[in-house]
Formats: structure tokens, sequence, C-alpha cells
């Protein structure tokens, strides 16, 4: 799961809740680096050659963009691959864009179908939903979003944690399959935008659709007009699609919804007790949702109504660790395998166990009994340093997992220092008997969602190493899928404002690898 990216609007003078469209002023400044940029190494490796990984791929959504072009997690399974190439090292060369004085984080990045970049940045005003040109970085066109709640909570009580335990308001978005942006924002409403391009040139966002969940959604939240309230204020966390085109919602107190964009019917239920801080994937055979309790599989009744199809337990522990969101597991499921097999294909997470985290494989089926479920329980990383708050990375039967234990925000990391880190490769075995260690890394992603190219047979991390001198440098990492041995890193900046900042890594269609940042986004292309 991708969390608290998107944090950075914290200036109350600037809190504004207007909604704009229209075009922007064209090109900005890149992104100033910190001290010791100099001083560190540019580029460690050498150039990888191609070395396609075979399988399949995860089934094309039929209301997504194309796979790889729709969302955080690339697809509707979560998978966090894609079917072209990344940059390979090839004297890879960098670009950033800074979208504000301070913040401007741009995370999740999609692309419409003329190649644009369409994504969402937090800025001191709020969130924006921008029109990237792919290779300037340049704004094209933006739409400003409400306000959260949780900025105005933190700077009226002083209590910034509240930004960064925050995954509503938009980050979790997706690309449908006419190029629209569909998100919940800090309203309870479910926006469908469109951008088009008028006469002139200049690009535009508009509102295609608004459906308001008020009506469902407990939204007594806090605001720069209502800084007292005495009721529940309940986010909305993340959006998806089914298979027959319904848009399902999850809330962070445990609501499960739909909207039938047909004809606008809302319907919802709840999992009391419970809470939702990460974003769920979709397949054929139901809706996969993680809570800080429970992996559930939904579909739903003749009217739209969620109905659980099964529901499966798993340590959440006795804490919330550092690098974790809540006492939950921190993944937004993964689908993997034939769902046509016996058991239905698997769905896999992590756990939040207190020692070692635990890879999670559960086979999917609804014919499945309760004591034939689970397929795997493999602990990973090291005793009383181990946990995730970001998707795995799925692909055949392999999984991929990083360990973020350590990094809360930007601040965690400052003066060179870094966290315990590691990556681990788990396979299902082909029997499904099981799951095996594959390969084991000491590479330091600290909070990024990693991505797999399926083209070329690397996996992208963001990395950071300690240092003595104090001097903090990021680096995209390309790691081979099948020995985990890193192959290259190139240095995209130095200081707080490259801190990834828990944004995930996005490949595009040409081969460019980008990353959100504190500051901005981040571009890394081969020029050789």
């Amino acid at each position: 799961m991708f969390r608290r990216a998107l944090n950075c609007a914290v200036v109350p003078a600037l809190a504004v809740a207007a909604a704009l469209t229209g075009a922007v002023p064209a090109h900005a400044d890149g992104i100033p680096n910190a001290p010791g940029h100099r001083l560190v190494s540019q580029y460690d490796g050498a150039p990888a050659t191609a070395a396609p990984v075979p399988g399949q791929a995860p089934p094309q959504h039929p209301f997504l963009a194309p796979n790889g072009r729709s969302g955080m997690h690339a697809d509707a399974a979560g998978s966090a691959t894609y079917p072209w190439s990344g940059p390979l090292g090839r004297n890879p060369r960098v670009t950033s864009r800074k979208i504000a004085a301070l913040g401007g984080e741009c995370a999740t990045a999609t692309f419409d179908s003329g190649g644009r970049l369409v994504t969402v940045c937090g800025t001191f005003a709020g969130f924006e939903v921008k029109l990237l040109d792919p290779r300037t970085l340049d704004t094209l066109a933006e739409y400003a979003l409400p306000q959260r709640s949780s900025t105005v909570e933190a700077v009226t009580r002083l209590d910034f944690s509240k930004i960064f335990k925050d995954t509503s308001g938009g980050a979790y978005f997706y690309l449908d399959d006419q190029d629209r942006a569909v998100l919940a924002d800090s309203r309870q409403h479910v926006l469908r935008l469109a951008h088009s391009q008028d006469p002139d040139g200049t690009w535009k966002f508009t509102v295609a659709d608004d459906w308001d969940l008020t009506g469902v959604v407990p939204h007594d939240c806090i605001g720069w007009t209502n800084l007292w309230p005495s009721g529940t204020c309940d986010p909305v966390t993340s959006v998806m699609p089914d298979w027959q085109g319904r848009i399902w919602w999850v809330t962070r107190l445990g609501r499960v919804g739909t909207v039938d964009p047909r004809t606008s019917a809302i319907r919802s239920v709840q999992l009391t007790g419970e809470e939702i801080q990460n974003s769920f994937s979709v397949a054929e055979d139901g809706v996969s949702v993680v809570t800080d309790h429970a992996l559930y599989s939904f579909a739903t009744t003749a009217d739209g109504t969620p109905r659980v199809q099964w529901r499966q337990t798993y340590d959440r522990g006795t804490g919330t660790k550092p690098g974790s969101v809540n006492q939950g597991s921190g993944t937004t499921p993964d689908l993997f395998g034939d769902p046509a097999a016996p058991g239905g294909g698997y769905v896999a997470i992590t756990d939040n166990a207190d020692d070692r985290m635990n890879v999670l494989v559960f086979r999917r089926g609804t014919d499945v009994a309760d004591a034939d479920r689970p397929v795997c329980r493999v602990p990973v990383f090291g005793a009383g340093a181990s946990t995730t708050d970001n998707s795995l990375i799925s692909w055949g039967n392999s999984l991929v997992v990083e360990n973020n234990y350590g990094y809360e925000n930007i601040t965690s990391l400052l003066f060179g220092r870094s966290v315990t880190g590691g990556v681990t490769r788990i396979d299902v075995r082909p029997d499904g008997s099981g799951c095996d260690t594959v390969w084991e890394s000491a590479v330091r992603s600290p909070s990024t969602v990693p991505k797999l190219s399926t083209a070329n047979g690397l996996l992208y991390f963001y990395e950071k190493e300690p240092n003595v001198w104090g001097i903090d440098a990021w680096y995209l990492t390309a790691v081979d899928f099948r020995t985990g041995e890193r192959r290259w890193r190139r240095l995209t900046g130095t200081g707080p404002l490259y801190d990834n900042n828990w944004a995930p890594i996005t490949l595009g269609p040409d081969g460019t690898a980008y990353v959100g940042v504190f500051n901005g986004i981040v571009a890394v292309r081969d020029d050789g």
C-alpha cells in the first residue's frame, strides 16, 4: 500500500478548498539539491541487458486504462508489474520538477492514451490533480481538490502525525478506460474527472460525474470553518471499479460501499471496529479488502450491496510498528495465480506479527474450506525490525517484499541516517504445498512502492544508505528479479526534498521511471 504521501499541505493561510480548472503556466523549476550532491557517487554498477521474465500478465480490467497505465499498483490485481521496460542504466539522465515552494509531492502517476501523466500532487493549498508532460514534467492543466481535515487538525492542534497517518483525499485514484481520473475527495464525494484540449492548445480538467457519499458516510470533519466538530468524520480511503462497472469505495472506519454509475445508487456495509488504511484489489471473482484485523473477499447482492464471500484473520500484533500506519497489515492485497485452478488462485498480504512480519498466501476460491485456505506463512527480515507499509510485487507464483521498518516521515532519515532495509523474494511452490524463500537482498528502500518490469527482468527501488558525512543521497536502484543482485543505481538528488515519502515508482510506456518525491516528481530515463 501507498500511505502518507501527499501530506505536505500544512499552511493554514493557503487552505483554500475551492475547486479550480483551466490552464496554468507551463514551466517549473527543478528540485534543488542539499549540500553534498557532488561528494557522493552519481552512478554505480553497469547497464543491464533486458532479460524478459516469462509469465502471464493479470487480466485486463474492462473499466480501467490498460495495465501499467491505470493506478498506483499498475493493474486491478495489484501486481505492481509493467509489460514494458524501465531504464536499463545506460547513461541514465535525471529530470525533476518542483511542484510548489515547499511540499508538492506527486505520488500516484497514471498515463492517458496520449502518454501524458495524470497524477495527484500535495501542495500547501491542498491536493491537485495534474496533467504533466511526460518528458519535461511541465504542468499542462490542474484541478484543485478540497483541503483534508488532517491538515487543519495538524496545524490547529500542533499534531503533525495526523497528516502522516492520513491515506485519504484522492491519493488512491485510478484512470478508467476513457482516460478519466476517478477519486474520492475529502468531502466524501466520488469524482470522475475528464481532461481535454481546447482549440488554442490549452488543456483543462472538467467534472464528468460527482457522487455524494455523505448520506451514508459520517462527515462532521474538522475544517477552517468547523474547528470543533462534535460528530464523526470517516474519510474515504480508496476507490476501484469491479468487473461489472460499479465503483467500490472504502473508508478509514471500515465502511465498504459501491456506486452504480448508471443509476447513481449507493450501497454500503460497515465492518464494525475495523480500520481500512490500504487500497484494495479486484478480479472477476471478487473484491479483496484488508483491514487492520482481517482479509476479506467481497461480492455484491443483486442491488449492489457488498456481501462477504469469506473472511480470514491474521496476526495483527500488539501495536503499531515504526514504519506502519496502524496495527495491521500495510499491504494492498495481491491477486495472482490461475483462478480456474483448484483453490481459485491466490491472494497475498503481510501481517503485523510482533517479532517478525510474515508474508501470507491464501487460496481465494469461494468453495475452499477455512482450514484449507492458508498456503504459507513466511517470516521475513530481522527480529524486532520487520514491517512493510507498501504493496507486494507479484508475478507468476513469485512475491517480492521490502522492509520499511523505521521510516515514519521525511524527518526520519535526515543527517545521513537510513533504515534496516532488506528485500526478499518468495515463491509459491508449483503444487501449492507451501512457499520458499528464493533470495534476500540488503538493499535499503525506506518507503517506496517498488515495481517490476517483466520486459527486462529488473525490479526498481528507491534506495538510501547511511552516510557518515550526513549526506542524504537518494538513488533509483535496479535489482535483478531472478537473483536479487543490485545491477545499477543512479543518484536522483540529495536532501529531504528528494525523499519519496511513501510515493511509488512508476514505469512509463516510453521506458522512463518516475518517482514522486517530497518537493514534486523525478524522472530517470536512459540516454544512451
